[in-house]
């Protein structure tokens, strides 16, 4: 953690929902006047798409699954080091990941593929969105650097919906194949992800309403009317929890460190948590210059 350079790390599986999340991030800077570097975890894999298909078939033949939720799989090093001269100079370097073939267009590379390192600095603070920003190994210590972090965290059979619906539509898979991914990510899920989501400060859990029993065959994602919110606060001391619950209307608590929030009131309600935090990391940073 770093008064002088704040990381602020946002934690989610693939089709998690880490990307709203940022967007809302986003207005929020913008509004408030707040630089920001972006960076995403994806850049941090440790194998290129080709690369790592390789490699799934080699460990397959070894009768073992191998999948970007491990640790063995990524740069986890390379990304604590990030966090740590982050944190100490406000400096640090990032790549991006080519996704598909609108962003090969954008970057001038293949997909699949990563783009040159580059250097960034100067900014109020360091956003961090990806698998592993909370990831605590025998090698690393990821959660200690983040001065805020945040878990996105829906219940399992909607991930699941989630990430079969977005790669099927984005990325052209089959229910078939995006199943076998979320099989053989099942191991690594349950070692890598989940034990990050008692490191975070808040975690948002979406919750569906509607019967998501069998995820593999459902035709729609449910929407935000049809879910509810529930926001765990891991310190709630300093919340407003009254001024929240005047703000956002039919939410309740359901512990003393929770909230429960109807699902469409998302956005309202980063906003309402979101900005009153942000402000204490710049002004904090603003005092020690």
């Amino acid at each position: 953690m770093s008064a002088k350079h704040p990381i602020i790390s946002i934690t989610g599986s693939s089709g998690a929902g880490t990307t709203t999340v940022k967007e809302t991030f986003g207005k929020i800077f913008s509004r408030e006047g707040v630089t920001a570097a972006f960076i995403e975890g994806d850049a941090f894999h440790r194998f290129d798409r080709q690369a790592m298909k390789q490699r799934i078939a080699e460990e397959k033949a070894q009768g073992r699954d191998f999948t970007h939720f491990s640790a063995e799989a990524n740069e986890l090093e390379i990304l604590e080091s990030v966090f740590e001269e982050y944190g100490r100079r406000g400096r640090g370097r990032t790549r991006h990941y080519i996704h598909d073939e609108d962003e090969a267009e954008r970057y001038g590379a293949a997909p699949g593929t990563f783009t040159e390192w580059q250097e960034f600095g100067d900014t109020d603070l360091l956003f961090y969105e990806g698998l592993h920003g909370c990831a605590v190994t025998d090698k690393v210590n990821l959660a200690r650097h983040g001065d805020l972090k945040i878990g996105v965290v829906p219940v399992i059979n909607l991930e699941w919906i989630q990430k079969i619906h977005r790669d099927k539509a984005a990325r052209g898979y089959s229910t078939e194949a995006v199943t076998d991914t979320i099989l053989r990510r099942m191991h690594d899920y349950v070692h890598y992800i989940c034990p990050q989501f008692s490191h975070t400060d808040i975690n948002f859990q979406r919750v569906p309403i509607v019967d998501t029993s069998n995820p593999f065959v459902a035709r729609w994602i449910p929407t935000p009317a049809e879910s509810i919110l529930v926001i765990r606060f891991a310190n709630p001391r300093g919340i407003d929890f009254p001024y929240l619950l005047s703000m956002l209307h039919d939410s309740y608590m359901s512990r003393a460190n929770s909230i429960v929030v109807p699902g469409d009131k998302l956005d309202l309600a980063m906003q309402l948590i979101f900005t009153p935090l942000i402000h204490k990391l710049v002004e904090r940073k603003r005092r020690m210059a």
